[in-house]
């Protein structure tokens, strides 16, 4: 990945955080959302932003729903932030990585006290 992009998924994930923060006011967010990176396209026309949602299988599904849904209202905020020529489409995944990452630290915290997993 080229320099110029891994800068504009950098700033993609600073000022994506920013509105989710204080722009969405959508019921259906979880609590605790980290958008993990966003991975921009070589032509620049898609960025795709990864998100980890701590909660139940549903909260995650209605999250993951509420961002597709606010993908437009995202992009347009995007583009008065940014001095971009044009926005990428936004293309939400979830990303499980940090759950996993958690189980595994707490797994091997069992495992050097002697416990069973």
């Amino acid at each position: 990945m080229s320099r110029r992009l891994e800068r504009l998924g950098t700033l993609l994930r600073e000022e994506l955080s920013d509105l989710l923060r204080r722009e969405m006011q959508d019921p259906r967010l979880a609590q605790l959302i980290t958008i993990t990176r966003v991975d921009v396209s070589s032509d620049l026309q898609y960025a795709r932003v990864h998100v980890s949602v701590m909660g139940s299988a549903e909260e995650k599904d209605a999250t993951l729903a509420a961002l597709r849904k606010a993908s437009a209202f995202l992009r347009y905020h995007l583009s008065q932030r940014l001095t971009i020529k044009k926005v990428p489409l936004l293309q939400f995944r979830l990303d499980e990585s940090l759950e996993r990452g958690d189980r595994l630290l707490r797994l091997m915290d069992q495992v050097s006290r002697g416990g069973s997993a």
